[in-house]
């Protein structure tokens, strides 16, 4: 006679939750690199979030209380509003504005995402903790806590990305954010090493959004909102471990009903090389293009040809996108576009509106723009698009990082173009100070769609020396960007 019991023995934590964990705790300083870039990143994510709030009555639809009216003693400030917030909602609201227009900076590898989607969390936390230091009489959270808090959740978010692709399972990367957010939160919070490591059991435990909302038939506004709610969520756990939550110890490797077994099929998770500040130092930026960001050199080289191609679109036969595997798996795709969504992750869609109008804003995708332009379906229908094995090599290989698209458009009665190659994006790490100019641009441009000049001009002072206001607090940071009710 067989007796079916469980082992009801606890284990200690999974090696790779203790990792996460005892890095989050770390105090080496990090790079000049990693935090100059950290600065970089803040200015251009508010900036994301500051032009959604002025372009998206959708996006503000998602914002302030749940419940109209309610009011938070000390809430958390929600830069480029009035509103005043508990920290959950705080976090999601912001998390939405960064993310909303695709425009925020981006991490590509085996699982790809927005980085900056933690800053949600971080300056809810953050704000959070500060006032009620002040309260106390007690020095609050400086610039500086801030900047090395989002070196922290880049670098968890990006390493477990560089191997673990959480997209062939069907499971979207703001699985990650989660993660990321809520261990370094805790952090913030005071949390200990057993208070981390309980919030991070508990952000794996959660059932993970699925990737649909964000592909073919299914694109919608989802996507948009998915890191607000990554975000609110982790401050939810991190808050729950500080009151004393215990935590999940085997949540990965549990036989039968751990993480690795019953959403990875067996995987197991795994931390490629260690914890440093590796992922801020490689970030990638959008700084021309609100795009998905496997199409970015795509848009490129659509604009480069746009020149060639006034007067001829009529002739055109076939355009040629040659491209990498990922860009195939995740934004290739025919059939009708139904909304915003749809369209900002359709390689097609993009590089027709490069081709047509040698440019690519937000305002591209809007409903009433793709009616009013039936050109724009016309030249999608003549596009082929064909993987380049070796550029998704170099896609992969950790020396290159490369983003690599070509165009060739070919004509009826003339001979085709010569092929338009774009390895790297603006964006990219090689192209570094090419673009900083360009995203100080971006970002005033985008104060400008959302404060008066007096104010705008206060923000753009603050932002020009990372280590002059590093001493600053994340309160004053909060108090400079919010947004007086008119």
């Amino acid at each position: 006679m067989v007796n079916f019991v469980d082992d009801n023995q606890r284990s200690n934590y999974d090696p790779l939750l203790i990792t996460i964990a005892e890095y989050t705790l770390k105090t080496t300083p990090f790079s000049k690199e990693a935090l100059d870039t950290a600065f970089i990143t803040l200015m251009d994510a508010l900036g994301c979030g500051f032009l959604a709030l002025k372009f998206s009555e959708t996006c503000r639809s998602h914002l302030g209380p749940v419940v109209p009216g309610t009011q938070v003693p000390m809430g958390v400030r929600v830069p480029g509003t009035a509103y005043q917030l508990d920290p959950i909602k705080a976090a999601w609201d912001i998390g939405c504005m960064v993310r909303w227009l695709d425009f925020n900076d981006t991490w590509l590898a085996a699982e790809w995402g927005h980085p900056s989607d933690n800053l949600g969390a971080l300056l809810s936390i953050s704000d959070y903790i500060s006032q009620r230091k002040e309260a106390n009489n007690q020095p609050p959270l400086s610039i500086q806590t801030l900047l090395e808090s989002m070196i922290k959740a880049y670098e968890i978010q990006g390493i477990l990305a560089l191997t673990n692709s959480f997209n062939r399972f069907g499971l979207d990367h703001v699985a990650l954010v989660k993660i990321a957010s809520t261990a370094v939160t805790t952090q913030l919070l005071g949390g200990n090493k057993n208070q981390i490591l309980s919030a991070l059991s508990h952000a794996f435990v959660d059932g993970q959004s699925l990737r649909t909302y964000r592909h073919a038939p299914n694109a919608c506004p989802r996507k948009s909102w998915a890191a607000g709610d990554a975000t609110a969520r982790a401050v939810h756990l991190s808050l729950c471990a500080m009151k004393g939550e215990i935590g999940i110890p085997s949540v990965l490797t549990a036989k039968k009903w751990g993480f690795q077994t019953t959403l990875f099929q067996d995987h197991p998770l795994n931390l490629s090389q260690d914890l440093t500040d590796y992922v801020m130092r490689h970030i990638l930026f959008k700084v021309q293009y609100p795009a998905e960001f496997h199409a970015q050199t795509a848009i490129e080289a659509a604009i480069h040809l746009h020149p060639q191609l006034k007067g001829r679109y009529e002739d055109i036969q076939t355009i040629r996108l040659t491209t990498h595997e990922a860009a195939i798996r995740i934004i290739s795709k025919a059939g009708p576009l139904n909304n915003p969504a749809d369209r900002d992750h359709c390689l097609q869609y993009m590089v027709a509106i490069g081709l047509l109008f040698g440019s690519l804003n937000e305002t591209h995708y809007e409903d009433q723009f793709h009616a009013s332009h039936p050109e724009i379906d016309i030249l999608r229908n003549k596009m082929e698009v064909i993987e380049s094995p070796q550029y998704t090599k170099n896609y992969y290989a950790e020396n290159k990082r490369a983003i690599p698209n070509d165009i060739q458009i070919f004509f009826k009665s003339n001979p085709p173009t010569h092929k338009m190659i774009v390895e790297y994006p603006l964006g990219h790490r090689q192209r570094r100070e090419e673009a900083l100019p360009e995203l100080r641009k971006k970002f005033t441009n985008n104060l400008s769609s959302c404060f008066p000049d007096s104010q705008k001009n206060s923000i753009l002072n603050w932002f020009q020396d990372r280590e002059a206001i590093s001493h600053q607090s994340v309160s004053d940071l909060l108090t400079l960007l919010n947004k007086k009710q008119s």
